[in-house]
Parts: structure tokens; C-alpha cells; sequence
């Protein structure tokens, strides 16, 4: 999936708008300056809508990095099918992505505490 279909699939805004409010996003220009000065890029686009934007590439950033975190754990632990790729690779949300990786987690051990001999 790519990050301007995903904005545009959440956001329903042109894709002209939220391609150009992404690259003015890229070069660091703020909300406040692309909605005020770069009005003719982003297709008139204000504060709240660039805002969004702003949200979905950022939960578009952090899905990808989590996919590609569970893909190389499922690969050191030699779990890792084709099929399974496929299913990583195609979720669209944090929370169906952590719902197939469940199974696979390893389970954290409790911490024991050190006995203490009292003399």
C-alpha cells in the first residue's frame, strides 16, 4: 500500500491536494503556513483538513515500520511463510497487524526476585 492512496482512501480529498500538502510536509513547513501561504498547491485545503493529513501519514509511518518489525522477528524465529507475508503486508490497521502477530509473540517471563538467606 502506498502512503497517497492510504490518505486519500481515509481523507477523501483530491490526490493533487494531498500529493502537494505531502511534499510541503517533507520540506518541514508547518500547518499553519501551508494552509495560510500555499494555498494555490494544496488545492485551498485548511488548517483541520491538513491537519488529517498530517494524522494518516503519520499512522501510515508507524504501520510500516510495525510490519516491517513483525516480518524480520517472524523471520529470526523461521515462522515466516509466504502466506503469512502476504497477510502482514496486506493490513491496513496496527490492530489486525498485532491481532496476526498475537501467536508469534514470545511471552515475557515475570522477573524473579533474588532469595534472600537471612542469618
Amino acid at each position: 500500500m502506498q502512503l497517497l492512496s492510504y490518505i486519500i482512501r481515509q481523507t477523501q480529498l483530491s490526490a493533487k491536494s494531498v500529493e502537494n500538502t505531502i511534499s510541503l510536509l517533507n520540506e518541514d513547513a508547518t500547518i499553519p503556513f501551508i494552509s495560510r501561504y500555499r494555498k494555490e498547491m494544496t488545492g485551498n485545503l485548511d488548517e483541520v483538513q491538513i491537519g488529517e493529513i498530517v494524522k494518516f501519514k503519520e499512522l501510515f509511518e508507524a504501520l510500516e515500520k510495525r510490519k516491517k518489525a513483525i516480518l524480520k522477528t517472524l523471520e529470526e524465529q523461521g515462522v515466516l511463510t509466504p502466506e503469512l507475508t502476504q497477510k502482514v503486508t496486506n493490513s491496513k490497521d496496527l490492530i489486525s497487524l498485532e491481532d496476526l502477530y498475537l501467536p508469534f509473540k514470545k511471552k515475557e517471563k515475570p522477573k524473579q526476585k533474588p532469595l534472600v538467606y537471612k542469618v
